[in-house]
């Protein structure tokens, strides 16, 4: 089984005049590629893919598909659902797409117990069983929390099943996960403690910031892997500022403002009940990524 891992990109979804802008969209995978990066995660929280219809979800998986065909970069296509046979076809359309492996976000405003837990990710997996899978955990957004027993059962017991998103914000739970089973895959899925991941043997990110600094986060986590901590660490910490801004309203809303001040964007739009950030925010995003040296397209 060919995994991923490595810097990933939690993509956001350009919107013009209401709609999927799908050359913007593949321009900005186009940059992702160039500067470094090991693969595009589409159609995840980021991407707002709780507002997206489900054609939508599934064209945007099939230009990361196309944009990336002919590069190293992989796809790690969002395959998530609060109805399990919704994420199965999802999951299945993924996969004739050819992408390289799909991660589902735990299901959100249900609040399954952890059988539940267990036996919808377990079907989905079944569903498409020669893919790659990653869970994905961000109970502060779906308010159920995939605990340490239920990663464990599931990888286990799900050949296809190798790692995990990590979005508690918690070092402690992947250091549990990791001295149970070391060769579980797990991705630090927030940005401030990429560093701390990687250096307790996490093997990838899963990046909102690498929208706006793809280059930046490529090196951090290159140089954990490859040993270099001081280096990794370095630029961790000089990414703190930015990391910390492009979360001051709920995500994506900073991130896509911040590419649209860079000129990354030409439109600032979302999808209610997602708006723009206050005035006040939005002249904070503009203060700090002034700082930064932002790759153009």
């Amino acid at each position: 089984m060919n995994i991923v891992t490595g810097s990933t990109t939690a993509l956001i979804t350009p919107f013009k005049n209401g709609k999927l802008d799908e050359a913007k969209y593949a321009e900005l995978i186009q940059r992702q590629i160039d500067n470094g990066i090991d693969a595009v995660c589409p159609v995840g929280t980021t991407g707002e893919s709780a507002t997206l219809t489900h054609d939508e979800h599934k064209r945007c998986i099939e230009i990361a598909v196309e944009v990336c065909k002919n590069s190293s970069a992989k796809v790690l296509a969002g395959a998530g659902s609060n109805a399990t046979h919704e994420a199965i076809e999802i999951a299945k359309h993924a996969e004739s797409c050819g992408v390289d492996a799909i991660f589902s976000v735990s299901p959100y405003y249900n609040k399954p117990s952890q059988e539940g837990l267990y036996q919808h990710y377990k079907a989905i997996a079944s569903a498409v069983p020669e893919l790659p899978f990653m869970l994905y955990n961000v109970p502060g957004r779906t308010g159920v929390d995939i605990q340490a027993d239920t990663v464990i059962r599931l990888f286990d017991d799900v050949a296809n099943i190798y790692g995990i998103k990590e979005a508690t914000g918690s070092l402690e739970r992947t250091t549990e996960l990791l001295s149970r089973r070391p060769e579980l895959k797990v991705f630090s899925g927030d940005d401030a403690i990429d560093y701390p991941i990687l250096a307790n043997g996490g093997t990838g990110i899963t990046s909102v910031t690498a929208n706006l600094l793809p280059d930046m986060k490529s090196q951090l986590v290159s140089s954990a892997l490859a040993g270099d901590f001081q280096t990794s660490k370095s630029i961790n910490d000089k990414l703190y500022p930015v990391n910390k801004v492009l979360f001051c309203e709920s995500n994506p809303i900073p991130i896509k403002a911040a590419m649209y001040i860079a000129g990354l964007l030409d439109t600032l739009e979302y999808r209610l009940p997602l708006v723009p950030p206050s005035v006040e925010n939005m002249n904070k995003i503009e203060l700090v990524i002034k700082n930064y040296d932002i790759k153009g397209l």
